[in-house]
């Protein structure tokens, strides 16, 4: 499989668990002085995340942009990248740890999903 395709999979997934689609924040945030690059996938909800209002709703879904450089000197070998994109399926407030893994679980083992064999997880 395509990444391009894995993250289509993804977004459509959860956008029929009713998660509206969230467009990836800048690599460069405008809104926390306190960082240089977008870390990772909840970095630009963090003011959702601590109890404000998202315009698009409490379920969201996006593939997050993000780069890290704590380990560069490490990027190269199989486990080290710099940039990467980080998929995510929020809640903010409408649903908590069961549904969140009945949702993963069905996207990872479910025939029209990922089709991964249970026994491999």
């Amino acid at each position: 499989m395509l990444a391009r395709e894995l993250r289509k999979k993804y977004i459509d997934f959860f956008h029929s668990k009713g998660h509206a689609v969230i467009k990836s924040a800048p690599l460069i945030p405008d809104n926390d002085p306190t960082v240089l690059f977008t870390t990772a996938g909840m970095h630009p909800l963090v003011p959702y995340l601590l109890g404000g209002k998202h315009p698009q709703g409490k379920r969201l879904t996006d593939v997050q942009k993000c780069i890290r450089t704590g380990d560069i000197d490490e990027v190269g070998d199989p486990v080290h990248l710099t940039f990467f994109e980080m998929l995510g399926n929020w809640s903010l407030g409408d649903y908590f740890k069961n549904e969140a893994i009945e949702f993963s679980f069905e996207f990872l083992t479910g025939k029209d999903n990922l089709n991964i064999p249970v026994d491999r997880l």
